[in-house]
Formats: structure tokens, C-alpha cells, sequence
């Protein structure tokens, strides 16, 4: 196939690869990530403004930061605007921001930097100033927009349900207290291990000429650059020489096509968040491969793919003018990250595994992490000597043997035993942690507003292993010390918080037929298969701790969580045995964006709730040794035992009757003209489609098509609000052309009647 990507492709781009994304914000100082394909100094500045959001005022913060050389093309900053005195940004205001690059003796603006002479930009702003901008979180509780989601996979199937936040901000742009004010991406970002085709023939090109030089990755008998790793021969070299675990079980179509160098990384997110660096077009399916089948594939993920390139720009609005937050999910990195010990022996106990884990969390740190905690990333701390040893990799084409060490360091991979050559892991009370640099970075972080807290947890690195069970056993999400540095003491810190929000990137309470899965791969030892131990309450001791932290410091609490690729709300009520008060976590889960699957939309209809309905399910809990075990209906009634310290009841709450989303705007927008369905011939047909009927596919429990979530408040009076309600938006299955959403609401009180 014929090479696309060279020093003319490069030269007809744009300055900005991708971004502007707005990240970390709060009143004294705002943080911008953007992705240059040159060195520049980038200004930052902050803007009050009047008439709703419409006229700019004046400059009230700014900074500026000299981009990383991440390669010969790729030039990264995260950069910070911090306040003058008495300049702090206040909550009900429309502000704006401002860049401004200064590329050795040319200055560009932000409207020339976002195009060139082959590439015509498409807006990133709401208003006539053409600047993007964004709220503070609210001054009440009820008026607090947040917008959560998780798994999006370029060529998965349905719709990209990220473009429909472009359509929320554009709706409410001038509305301090109508626009969402946060966005939490709670999970698999980009995907290294389950990759079309034709995204890593883009990536492997790509990311070489950002990079300027090729990868020599540690592949027996000697070492392979990634373009000798092409697509569809990844498989026995991702599995066997990596020892990733996604291609067990005959699924190698999950790792034909695996992201292996730092270049396909780094590329990963430029495709994902950014229309920018996309070919014009695609070989077609013939020039790649004579198989039949692999022609037609070949064509099919194109055709995914232009679809999900169609709506990049509005996506690349919308990043613009919200302030996001992220945290990795295991597929950042590839399937079942860190799942098990037997995970991290088979993985970073072999050269390849090891590079590839570490070129992704370079890739996250930068990408993703930067923008999260840019407090990381400040002269002298450990982000910053992370960046320093990033450039003196590139800039030694990836020879040099310090800078390699330093990045394994802070980006928290074990040394490895001289003996053995596996991991090293830590002893943390009777578990083990994998073993790390002093100084590596921290992954999980919390952000506050006066209203309210969102807690974001790291449970991919910090797991505690069993020390005395099999490798596969499955681990705590959080080790004891974990589970006092990322939820006890952040919850301790503040005590009158109106709002709790924790961010559980594996959910806490699934469905109940997912657990029997788990619980029966499990026995037969196959836990690879359907992610064992990925589930909270597979693991019913550290379950038992984590609720028992959490109540022990707030009685409403709030888990946004994701994963699992399809959306719900439950309904935790919490009650001490000798003691009237109550507690009440409610878990709000939104997946997937863009990753819909026949299961997920099997148990979106009716059909879910026919054969499987979802039950009240009971747990008894102890405090020494901490515990917890569920129990049947049967045996709750009899439960008022002076055994059990504690009583727990979980309730699915069921879905609302699904309502067309007034949001006035051209729906066709988000579907390429060569997928627009038919209007006439399929409105005529429906009727025949039993399975696409709306009355079917309004089911009861979950949303499993590709969906977005908005989390608001309903207020009892003015500072306190009992309702917490989540709607999910998503493109009808009845009629694609229409953008609906699903309600579901809960009392932030627990249910009493379940203990009586």
C-alpha cells in the first residue's frame, strides 16, 4: 500500500494537530492541552465577558508554556493561566479563553492556527467572538450540569454518542446555569488492543512521521520497527511475545491489529479527538488483501471509520468548551490491564509487554494526565521530569537507556527481579501491589467546588493481589493503602460538601446475571474470558471496606461509573444493625459511547426484562473481620440477626418511557450522507420490524445502544437537592434519524422500607 503520510502530508496540516481541550478549571487558574505539529511558546489567556457569553471583557488570567518535544511533528502543552490578585473567576459567569503561538519569529492566532491553505477548520465556538468558553460549577446544587461517559471505539458499532455533548453546549451556550459545566470521561479513551485495521495502518504511518524516526521494538530473535508489524499480523507476537491476554480464548481478531509503538499511541489520540490528521482517503479492501473476507472487513471499517471522522469536528467543539477530566480504563492501555497478578507476571515478565505498557502510559500521562493535574506537571515535579525524559527519548530515537529507566519510573512500571526477570511487587497488609518508583505519578485526583467533590479513583495500578492465592485470584480494586490515600483521606479533607461524586471506572453493583458469569468463569478458572475481577463485588471483603469508608464519611454518595457498555442507575440503601440511620450510595452508570454490541442491545428491550428481570438483592455485612455476604429474599426476612453489623439492599431502578431530545438541531448533521437511511422506504417498512419498534425497544432496565449521560438535581429547597436524575441520550433504533433520551430518577435517601 502506498505510504500517505510523509513531509508534504505534514506540511498541508494545520498548526494544531488536535485541540484546544479545556481541562482542569477552577477559580483561580484554567488549564488548556493542545497538540502542535512544531515547537512554540503558547500565551494563554482568560476573558470575563457581558451580554451572556457574548462580548468579551477583560483579561483576568493568563499564562504561557513552551510546547514538549514528543517528536519531529508531535509538540504537546498543557498550559496554565493563573490569576492576578483579586481576579479569581466566580461561579454563574461566562468566561472565555484565548491562545496565541509564538513559533520563533511567527505569531499565529488561534483562528490561523486551527487552519491552512488545504484544511478549513470548523468552529470551535458558540458565539460571533469565535473564542471558546465555559462555567464555573454553579453557586447551587440543582443548577449543576455534569456530563459523564466511557468506551469509545472508533469502528465500533452504532452512531458516536460524543457529538451529541456538541449539541447540549450549543443549546445552552449562553446559559450559565443550563450549560454542563463538567465533563468526566470515565474510561477507555482510545482502545490498544481491539484496533480496526485501517486504524493502525493510519497509526503506524502516522505516528512514525510525528515521531521522525521508527521504533525498534523488543521483538525475538531481534527487534522489529512497527511498519514490520503490519495489520493482521499481531496476534502471536501481541499474545505470545507481549503475553496481552485480550487474543486468549481464539479471540486473536482483538490483537491482530494491536497498537504496540509509541508513535501508534500518541497517534491513537490525535485520530480519536481530532479530524485533523485523518488521510483524505483510504486503499480500498482490494489493494490491501486478495482474501475475500478480508476485503470485505477491510471495506466495512473504512466505512466505520469516515462515519466516526464525520462528526470529529464536533467533538473537537465541544472539548473546547467544557472542562474534562479522564481517567485509563484497562483498554487505554489493552484488555485486562493489570486484571490479576497473573496479568502483571505474564505482561511485564517479557521485554515487549513491558515497552508497550510503558509507551502507553507515556502516551496517557501526556495526552490525558497533564490536563488532569497539571499541579504534577510544574517545574521540579515529577510530570515535569517525566516530560524532560519523554524529549531526550525522542530525541535519541529511542536509544537512550536513562531516559528510558526515568519513564518507567514515573510512570509507575516495576523494576524487574534480577533473577526471574518479573515484576517486582510491595507487601501492603496481606496483599501485594505492584512495586514502584518513589516519585511515580499519581493517576487519581479529586476535583472541588463549593457545591460538590468528585473523587476519581486509580484502580488499575493500585490493585491488591492476593498473596496467598492463585496469580488469577481476583484483587482488590484498591489495596488498604490505596484505599486510604484515594478515598479516605480526599473524603476526610472536606466534611460539608453538598455533593459526593466518586468515579469508579469498573462498576461497583452490575447486573445480576453478569455476576453469575463471573462467579461460574471463575470456578472453572477462565477469568481472562469476561474480565474477572474487574467487578467490585466479586470481591466481597474489599467491598465491604470500600462502603464501609464511604459511609463512615458521607451518607449520600454518588459512583459515576462505566465499562461495561450499557447504561444504568441503582440504588444502595445502607443500614447500621443497632443504630436508625441510613445511608445511600446511587451508582450512575453511562457506557458505551461508541462500542454497542448484539448482547447490549439485546438487553436494551423489552426482552431483558421478560426473561431476566433484575430483582431486590440483599447483603449482610460485619465490621471484624470486615465482610460482607449476599443473601436470598428469604433469608433478609429473617435477617435481623444480632450477627450481621450491617444491612445493605440493592435496588436496579427502571427507566423512563423514552422522549424525544428537544434540542433543535439537524440530526442528519451526525450521520455521512452515505449512511442516511432511506426516509420514506423505511417508515413504510417498519411496521414490519418487530424488532425495531419502538414498544420493543423501550425496555426497563438498561440503555444499551451508544449513549451520552447528563447527571442534574432536583432541588427541595435552595440548597439542598433530594432527586438525582441521569439522562441518557442516544439515536432511536426505530428511527436512526432521531435523537432520543431515557430518564432515570432515584431519591438521594435510602429506601427504609426494605429494612422493615
Amino acid at each position: 500500500m502506498q505510504n500517505p503520510f510523509g513531509r508534504e502530508f505534514i506540511a498541508e496540516l494545520p498548526l494544531i494537530l488536535a485541540g484546544p481541550m479545556l481541562q482542569h478549571t477552577e477559580s483561580n487558574s484554567v488549564t488548556v492541552w493542545i497538540a502542535l505539529k512544531q515547537s512554540c511558546q503558547v500565551q494563554l489567556k482568560v476573558y470575563e465577558t457581558t451580554n451572556n457569553g457574548a462580548t468579551l471583557g477583560n483579561c483576568l488570567l493568563e499564562g504561557q508554556r513552551a510546547t514538549v518535544a514528543l517528536g519531529e511533528y508531535l509538540h504537546i502543552v498543557a498550559v496554565t493561566a493563573r490569576c492576578e490578585v483579586g481576579n479569581h473567576l466566580v461561579s454563574d459567569r461566562i468566561y472565555a479563553y484565548d491562545l496565541q503561538f509564538v513559533c520563533g519569529a511567527e505569531q499565529q492566532t488561534l483562528s490561523q492556527a486551527l487552519s491552512s491553505q488545504n484544511f478549513a477548520a470548523d468552529s470551535i465556538s458558540y458565539f460571533d467572538h469565535q473564542k471558546p468558553t465555559f462555567a464555573l460549577s454553579p453557586s447551587r446544587l440543582q443548577d449543576l450540569k455534569i456530563v459523564h461517559a466511557s468506551c469509545r471505539k472508533p469502528h465500533g458499532h452504532g452512531l458516536d454518542a460524543l457529538p451529541i455533548l456538541d449539541s447540549l453546549i450549543a443549546n445552552t451556550a449562553s446559559q450559565t446555569q443550563r450549560r454542563p459545566h463538567q465533563l468526566f470521561l470515565t474510561g477507555d479513551q482510545i482502545y490498544g488492543d481491539d484496533v480496526a485495521d485501517p486504524s493502525l495502518w493510519v497509526a503506524t504511518h502516522l505516528g512514525d512521521i510525528l515521531l521522525g524516526w521508527e521504533e525498534k521494538l523488543p521483538v525475538s530473535p531481534t527487534y522489529c520497527t512497527p511498519k514490520q508489524l503490519p495489520t493482521r499480523q499481531r496476534a502471536e507476537v501481541a499474545t505470545e511475545q507481549a503475553g496481552f491476554t485480550a487474543g486468549l480464548h481464539n479471540k486473536y481478531s482483538k490483537v491482530n491489529s494491536h497498537l504496540l509503538s509509541l508513535g501508534e499511541y500518541y497517534a491513537a489520540y490525535l485520530l480519536t479527538w481530532s479530524p485533523v490528521c485523518w488521510p483524505r482517503k483510504f486503499p480500498p479492501g482490494k489493494a490491501v488483501t486478495n482474501n475475500r473476507q478480508g476485503i470485505k472487513n477491510w471495506n466495512q471499517e473504512v466505512n466505520d471509520l469516515q462515519q466516526f471522522m464525520y462528526t470529529l469536528g464536533k467533538v473537537r467543539r465541544a472539548l473546547a468548551n467544557i472542562p474534562t477530566y479522564t481517567i485509563f480504563d484497562d483498554h487505554d492501555v489493552s484488555d485486562d490491564w493489570n486484571l490479576n497478578q497473573a496479568w502483571c507476571l505474564r505482561v511485564l515478565g517479557k521485554p515487549l509487554g513491558r515497552r508497550v505498557v510503558q509507551n502507553a502510559l507515556l502516551a496517557y500521562s501526556v495526552f490525558q494526565a497533564w490536563g488532569n493535574t497539571p499541579e504534577q506537571f510544574a517545574f521540579g515535579q515529577p510530570g515535569e521530569k517525566l516530560l524532560a525524559a519523554a524529549e531526550i527519548w525522542s530525541a535519541s530515537h529511542g536509544t537512550d537507556n536513562y531516559a528510558d529507566q526515568a519513564i518507567a519510573h514515573y510512570v509507575g512500571i516495576p523494576d524487574q527481579d534480577s533473577l526471574t526477570g518479573l515484576p517486582t511487587f510491595a507487601q501492603d497488609g496481606s496483599v501485594l501491589v505492584l512495586d514502584r518508583h518513589p516519585q511515580a505519578l499519581d493517576w487519581h485526583y479529586t476535583i472541588r467546588s463549593p457545591i460538590h467533590e468528585v473523587i476519581v479513583l486509580d484502580t488499575r495500578t493500585w490493585r491488591g493481589y492476593p498473596a496467598d492465592q492463585k496469580p488469577i485470584a481476583p484483587p482488590r480494586l484498591l489495596s488498604p493503602q490505596a484505599l486510604k490515600q484515594q478515598l479516605l483521606i480526599p473524603l476526610q479533607a472536606k466534611t460539608n460538601i453538598p455533593a459526593t461524586f466518586v468515579i469508579a471506572p469498573t462498576n461497583v453493583f452490575g447486573l445480576k446475571v453478569i455476576d453469575w458469569v463471573h462467579h461460574w468463569h471463575l470456578q472453572n478458572e477462565k477469568v481472562f474470558s469476561t474480565d474477572v475481577g474487574d467487578a467490585w463485588n466479586i470481591h466481597t471483603e474489599a467491598l465491604a471496606q470500600f462502603l464501609s469508608t464511604l459511609f463512615a464519611q458521607r451518607q449520600q454518595v454518588i459512583v459515576l461509573s462505566g465499562d461495561i457498555h450499557y447504561s444504568s442507575v441503582v440504588r444502595l440503601s445502607h443500614q447500621h444493625v443497632n443504630s436508625p440511620s441510613s445511608s445511600v450510595l446511587v451508582q450512575l452508570t453511562c457506557s458505551a459511547l461508541k462500542n454497542e454490541e448484539f448482547l447490549t442491545r439485546l438487553i436494551h428491550t423489552k426482552l431483558k426484562n421478560w426473561l431476566l428481570p433484575e430483582t431486590v438483592r440483599y447483603w449482610l455485612g460485619w465490621r471484624n473481620p470486615v465482610d460482607m455476604r449476599e443473601v436470598s429474599a428469604k433469608q433478609w426476612q429473617r435477617q435481623h440477626s444480632p450477627h450481621s453489623d450491617w444491612l445493605c439492599a440493592l435496588e436496579l431502578l427502571p427507566r423512563q418511557k423514552t422522549q424525544p431530545a428537544d434540542l433543535a438541531i439537524d440530526i442528519l448533521s451526525f450521520i455521512a450522507p452515505w449512511n442516511r437511511p432511506e426516509k420514506a422506504k423505511w417508515r413504510s417498512l417498519q411496521f414490519l420490524m418487530f424488532w425495531r419498534s419502538k414498544w420493543f425497544q423501550d425496555g426497563k432496565e438498561v440503555v444499551g445502544k451508544n449513549n451520552l449521560a447528563l447527571v442534574q438535581f432536583e432541588p427541595t429547597d435552595e440548597s439542598l437537592a433530594s432527586k438525582v436524575i441521569q439522562d441518557l441520550y442516544w439515536f432511536s433504533s426505530w428511527y436512526t434519524t432521531e435523537l432520543v433520551y431515557s430518564r432515570f430518577e432515584t431519591q438521594l435517601q435510602p429506601n427504609d422500607d426494605l429494612f422493615n
